[in-house]
């Protein structure tokens, strides 16, 4: 093991309370890598620290799983101090190939079975329509929907290698770009690939793939607010992000801990806006009428009190879900549907800087 990969190993490792890896926190001290040992300092900054066994403990599971000839020879200490400051983030460099990708949105749920991935394919399909190069990252590691959603299930990623670096192919379909953990693994294994499975996966995508020149990278990100998600904040610079949800209580809820989220000191990044999907329904029969299946406006009035655009109001449409499942998203042809993710892009075209 080198430092290199301890550290790359310890980002895995987030403080719940202060929402971040503890590099990031700068609470690494002394690492010390030789051949037969492995020792390192925890800092933390207030006496008695609540996690401090929990982390130091996830450390040297990590440790152990991944680079298991350390066995027995790992020394872990916890400390009282400030942390260190953390390296100033530097400036990233475009990744993704020589011209990179201009801006990175990140897709978020918080409660799962609200229909994001559909908004996402839906959504980059709108955008690529406005004349935008697009891709999506799906990093939904509890279901890849992606694949499915455009009709790449079957693609195996190839790789290519350019100026001395290999790099991963992504599919392409309907102008846009698509890289899925989805198509790594099996879909019956994909509640498997949790912690640190997960985020090397996902480290590696973002590292590897051959994006090339893109306006946009949407990131489907998995419900929840975990160590997935603070995995890949860490990794990349994300210029918003955009919730989505239903209108109904219980995930309104998690959404407010989504916003929360991305609204944490350490984190950081704009909430572009709120999604009301599923908003209403209305039958082919009766276009006049609107059923609130799952309430009425919940989104719209939760991001009245938080301060925050509501980028799009969709109502459930039969022929989204026909679409999703044949593999072509609905906004790729034009419709009244379409109209809907339309609006959407361009929505959140206008709110960028």
């Amino acid at each position: 093991m080198t430092q290199e990969e301890l550290f790359g190993l310890l980002h895995e490792v987030a403080h719940p309370e202060l929402h971040n890896d503890i590099v990031t926190l700068g609470m690494v001290e002394n690492p010390v890598v030789t051949d037969d040992k492995i020792q390192l300092t925890l800092l933390f900054p207030r006496s008695r620290d609540p996690f401090a066994l929990s982390i130091k403990k996830r450390c040297e599971e990590l440790i152990a799983a991944r680079f298991p000839d350390y066995s027995g020879k790992v020394s872990i200490f916890i400390k009282e101090a400030a942390p260190k400051k953390a390296a100033e983030k530097k400036e990233q460099k475009p990744f993704g190939g020589e011209d990179g990708v201009r801006r990175i949105l990140a897709v978020s749920s918080a409660k799962g079975g609200v229909g994001k991935s559909t908004v996402t394919a839906n959504l980059a399909v709108a955008l690529s329509r406005l004349g935008y190069k697009v891709g999506i990252l799906d990093a939904d590691i509890y279901g890849p929907s992606q694949p499915m959603l455009f009709g790449v299930e079957d693609y195996r990623p190839e790789g290519e290698k350019k100026d001395g670096k290999d790099w991963i192919l992504p599919a392409e379909r309907f102008g846009i770009r698509i890289m899925s953990i989805g198509f790594f693994i099996d879909p019956a294994d994909a509640l498997m690939w949790r912690g640190p499975m997960a985020t090397n996966a996902l480290r590696q995508m973002i590292r590897q793939t051959l994006w090339g020149p893109l306006d946009f990278l949407l990131i489907d990100l998995p419900p929840g607010t975990g160590d997935v998600h603070l995995s890949i904040i860490s990794e990349m610079s994300i210029t918003g992000a955009i919730v989505v949800s239903t209108p109904q209580k219980v995930a309104l809820a998690d959404v407010v801990r989504g916003i929360a989220m991305f609204r944490n000191d350490k984190i950081d990044i704009p909430v572009l806006g709120l999604v009301e999907n599923m908003a209403w329904f209305t039958p082919a029969e009766l276009p006049e009428n609107r059923y609130y299946l799952f309430g009425k406006e919940g989104v719209k009035m939760l991001a009245e009190r938080q301060k925050l655009p509501l980028l799009a109001q969709i109502p459930l449409i039969q022929s989204v879900r026909e679409s999703g499942d044949a593999g072509r998203p609905v906004s790729a042809k034009t419709d009244a549907a379409s109209e809907y993710y339309d609006l959407l892009a361009n929505n959140i075209v206008r709110e960028l800087p």
